[in-house]
């Protein structure tokens, strides 16, 4: 493990990768020990306290654990899917709002990702994965709802629809495209909607899955994607006319 001295990188995020990577390579295994602060500190040639920001990252990244005790130390954590969602939800916020990404590029992605958990889905989902499915589109006809509770059952309705797939890998790809890209989708276009549209195609796709009809599936998918980008156009020209 090694770093740049003269590198313009902050010295804690270097040695943070440093040891990120050995993680990753199998260098350092899950369960093992690292050296201490002290060790590591005479390893990279920097003070106590960089080691200590750098360990810092690593643990905010779930890399790492903590304990005290004579058998303490830092020690190599074993990430889970469910851990690395909520980075990778903020993760792909950050670079959807931070890069100007244009809402055709999002919806598109969203998607286009969601179609291809479509076969699977169909072919998986269980007697749960329906009732969420369904909860949802109940939930969301209710006259009552505010827009964020909607908001909130349609990324909970779509979870559930990628999450009958179930492949944690396929999951945690698209923890971005529900949680992170949806949000801000309905955001835009919640003036424009006609929730009844959006609860019949739901229902639509719930029937489809539930006939394990994978087809179906991804035609409704694409009529709720295109229904989505139309609403979004009628949303910006209206702007452009105010």
């Amino acid at each position: 493990m090694k770093i740049d001295p003269d590198s313009p990188a902050d010295l804690s995020a270097q040695i943070a990768k440093s040891i990120r990577d050995a993680i990753v390579s199998g260098t350092l295994r899950v369960d093992e020990r690292l050296p201490s602060e002290t060790e590591l500190s005479e390893q990279f040639d920097v003070s106590r306290s960089t080691v200590r920001e750098a360990l810092k990252r690593l643990g905010a990244q779930s890399l790492i654990r903590t304990q005290r005790g004579a058998t303490g130390g830092a020690f190599v954590n074993k990430l889970t899917y469910q851990e690395a969602y909520g980075q990778q939800i903020t993760t792909s916020t950050l670079l959807l709002s931070m890069n100007a990404v244009s809402f055709a590029t999002a919806c598109e992605a969203r998607y286009a990702l969601e179609r291809a958990c479509a076969p699977l889905s169909a072919q998986r989902r269980t007697a749960d994965h329906l009732a969420t499915m369904r909860a949802e589109a109940h939930r969301q006809a209710q006259p009552g709802l505010t827009d964020e509770a909607f908001c909130a059952s349609d990324v909970a309705f779509h979870r559930a629809l990628v999450d009958a797939a179930d492949n944690p890998v396929l999951s945690y790809q698209l923890a971005g495209a529900v949680e992170a890209i949806e949000p801000l989708m309905n955001m835009i276009t919640f003036t424009a909607r006609s929730r009844e549209t959006i609860v019949a195609l739901h229902s639509d796709i719930a029937d489809a899955l539930e006939a394990r009809d994978a087809e179906k599936t991804d035609e409704k998918l694409v009529a709720l994607a295109s229904y989505t980008n139309d609403l979004a156009q009628s949303v910006f020209a209206a702007r452009q006319k105010g």
